[in-house]
C-alpha cells in the first residue's frame, strides 16, 4: 500500500478547541450571515485557510490517447473484481464486515463531518443539492450516491465531479490487501466476502479522508441500519419520503420500511468539533412513518426538523428550465432561488437540502445562511437523469423513477412543468418492482406505452411488462420492443417524428424514458450523454 494517511488528516486533541463567542461572531460575518468557513484549519491546496479553494483539477488523460487506454482497461478489470462479490440487491443485516475493515484502515470515515441521506424517493436529489448547496458555501467536499448512472466512478465524487478512472483503480488496489484480509476473516467464520456495495462504500470513505475533503454527503444504498454506509457518526442524518420499494429485504409495510431508514438517525458522535446534538431532518412523510422516524429521533435525543413544519416551500412557479422558488428555511426565507429541476417533489427537496446544510452550519431563526451563496448552490444543482431532457426536437426527457411514488410524482411533474398534446412512455423495469403501481401513475399522462428490457441481469420480462402495461393501458395502447434503442425509435416513430434530429415543427409530443436507474443510464448513454 501507498504511504496515504487513512487516519483523519486532522485530530481535534492537536489544535481544534471548542469555538469562543468572537470565533462564532467572526464565522458569522458582519450581516450574521454564515459564510461557510471550513471547520478546522488551512487543508494542504488552500493557502490562506479562507476555505475558497477547492480541490486541485484531476488530471484527465484525453479520450483515445494511450493513458485513457489504460485506465478504461483497468477500471474494467476492477468492475470485474467487484462483480463477483455479493451484489448490492442483497442485503444482510450486519456491519460487522465493513466496521472491521474501517477499523484496520483508521477509520476514515470519522475523518470529516458527514450528512446522511436516507430515504425511498428523492435521497439521490437531495444528495447532490447538498453538496451544490456546500460546495457554494465554501466547502471541500466529498459525495457517495448509489446506484450509479452510466459509470461506477459516478459513486465517489470530490468537489463534484467524479473520481478520476485511475483514481477508482488506485484506492481499490491500496484497499485490496485489508479487503482480503476481512473476507478471509469472514469466511472462516462462516460468513460471506465483504459485498459490492460494502466495497464501494470502503473506496469512498478512504477516498475522501485522502483527499481530504472538509464534509461528506453519503447516501445510503438501501435501507438504513443495516445499510453500509451506516458505520458514519452523521452531523445530520436527513429522511427524504418514505415508500413501498425492496420490501423483500426492507418490510412490506411504511412502519417497518421506515424503521430501517431510521437507523441513520443516532446519536450525536462524542468528539464531535461542534458538540451539539443530533440532526434529523425529515421530508414530507405519510403519518405511519413519520410517526417511526419521530419516535427514533426522541429516542436518541435528536433535534428534528420537519417539511411542512421547521421547513417549507413558500412558493413555487414554473421557469423556463426549472422552477423558481421561495424557500422557508431554519434561519429564514430565501427568495427568488432558481431550481434547474422539474416537479413539486424537487422544491420539497430542495426545500430539506437547504434545511440540512443550514442544519449542519447550526444555521436559526438570527443566524440565517447567505443568500447568494445559497442562490448560487442551487442554480448550479445537476442531477442526471431526473427528468432531464435528452433532446428537444422532439422532447426526449428520461427519469428514474421506478415505484409508485416515484411515478406520481414524474406524473404530477410531467403535467405541471410541459404542454405535451401528445407523450408516448418508454419504460423498462426491474423484477421485484411494482410495475402495476408504477404505470398506474403514468396512465393518466401517457397516451401510449412502449414496453422493452432493462440492460441488467434483474430485467424484468417484457412480456410479463406488456401484461401489467395492459390491464392499465389496454392492450392497443402497449407495444412491446426488444431492445432500448429500438424501443426508442418505435416511440419517436409513434409521436410521428421518425426522425429526431428534423426541424419539423415537433411542439406538443414527447417521448418518456423511464421504468429505473438502469434504464435511465442506458438511455443517456444512447443520446450522447457523459456520466456526471
Amino acid at each position: 500500500m501507498s504511504d496515504r494517511q487513512w487516519l483523519p488528516p486532522h485530530d481535534p486533541s492537536e489544535g481544534w478547541d471548542t469555538p469562543t463567542e468572537e470565533d462564532v461572531a467572526e464565522m458569522l460575518g458582519e450581516d450574521g450571515l454564515v459564510s461557510g468557513v471550513p471547520l478546522g484549519g488551512p487543508i494542504p491546496g488552500d493557502e490562506d485557510g479562507d476555505g475558497d479553494d477547492h480541490l486541485p483539477p484531476r488530471p484527465v488523460p484525453e479520450v483515445g490517447s494511450p493513458e485513457w487506454q489504460a485506465d478504461a482497461a483497468d477500471l474494467a478489470a476492477v468492475e470485474e473484481e467487484l462483480t463477483t462479490r455479493w451484489p448490492e440487491s442483497r442485503l444482510e443485516p450486519s456491519l460487522d464486515r465493513i466496521a472491521e475493515l474501517m477499523s484496520v484502515l483508521g477509520d476514515p470515515q470519522h475523518a470529516y463531518p458527514v450528512v446522511h441521506v436516507a430515504g425511498t424517493n428523492g435521497k439521490t436529489s437531495v444528495t447532490r443539492m447538498v453538496d451544490a448547496l456546500l460546495r457554494a458555501l465554501h466547502q471541500r467536499t466529498g459525495r457517495n450516491s448509489s446506484p450509479h448512472l452510466q459509470s461506477v466512478t459516478e459513486r465517489i465524487a470530490l468537489d463534484g465531479e467524479p473520481v478520476t478512472a485511475r483514481t477508482f483503480v488506485d484506492t481499490y488496489r491500496e484497499l485490496q490487501p485489508y479487503l482480503e484480509l476481512v473476507d478471509q476473516r469472514s469466511e472462516e467464520a462462516g460468513g460471506p466476502r465483504m459485498s459490492y456495495f460494502e466495497v464501494l462504500t470502503a473506496m469512498a470513505f478512504a477516498a475522501f479522508a485522502d483527499a481530504p475533503v472538509e464534509v461528506a454527503v453519503v447516501e445510503t444504498g438501501m435501507g438504513g441500519t443495516w445499510d453500509a454506509t451506516n458505520v458514519v457518526r452523521p452531523a445530520v442524518a436527513v429522511i427524504t419520503p418514505v415508500g413501498l420499494d425492496h420490501t423483500d429485504y426492507l418490510g412490506e409495510d411504511l412502519a417497518t420500511i421506515a424503521g430501517e431508514k431510521a437507523g441513520i438517525i443516532q446519536p450525536g458522535p462524542e468528539d464531535d468539533l461542534l458538540p451539539r446534538d443530533p440532526i434529523a431532518v425529515i421530508g414530507r412523510q405519510e403519518p405511519e412513518a413519520m410517526d417511526v422516524l419521530l419516535r427514533r429521533a426522541v429516542e436518541v435525543g435528536a433535534v428534528v426538523a420537519r417539511l411542512g413544519s421547521e421547513f417549507d416551500v413558500v412558493e413555487r412557479r414554473v421557469a423556463v428550465g426549472g422552477q423558481q422558488l421561495t424557500l422557508r428555511g431554519l434561519g429564514g426565507e430565501y427568495p427568488e432561488v432558481f431550481l434547474p429541476l422539474f416537479g413539486e417533489h424537487q422544491a420539497e427537496n430542495a426545500a430539506t437540502a437547504l434545511a440540512a446544510v443550514e442544519a449542519f452550519f447550526g444555521a436559526g431563526p438570527d443566524r440565517a445562511l447567505d443568500p447568494e451563496l445559497i442562490r448560487a448552490g442551487f442554480a448550479a444543482v445537476d442531477n442526471p437523469g431526473r427528468l432531464e431532457r435528452l433532446s428537444s426536437s422532439p422532447t426526449v426527457l428520461v427519469d428514474a423513477a421506478h415505484n409508485g411514488h416515484g411515478g406520481r410524482a414524474l406524473a404530477e411533474a410531467v403535467t405541471s412543468e410541459f404542454d405535451f398534446k401528445r407523450l408516448v412512455a418508454v419504460v423498462a423495469m426491474l423484477d421485484g418492482k411494482d410495475a402495476d403501481a408504477f404505470l398506474a401513475a403514468l396512465e393518466p399522462v401517457v397516451e401510449e406505452v412502449v414496453v422493452t428490457r432493462a440492460a441488467s441481469p434483474r430485467a424484468m420480462d417484457p412480456g410479463d411488462l406488456a401484461r401489467i402495461a395492459e390491464e392499465r393501458f389496454t392492450a392497443q395502447r402497449v407495444h412491446v420492443v426488444d431492445t432500448l434503442p429500438d424501443a426508442v425509435s418505435a416511440a419517436l416513430d409513434l409521436v410521428g417524428v421518425p426522425d429526431p434530429t428534423a426541424d419539423d415543427d415537433v411542439s406538443g409530443v414527447g417521448v418518456l424514458i423511464t421504468g429505473s436507474v438502469v434504464t435511465a443510464g442506458a438511455a443517456r448513454s444512447l443520446f450522447g450523454k457523459d456520466a456526471q
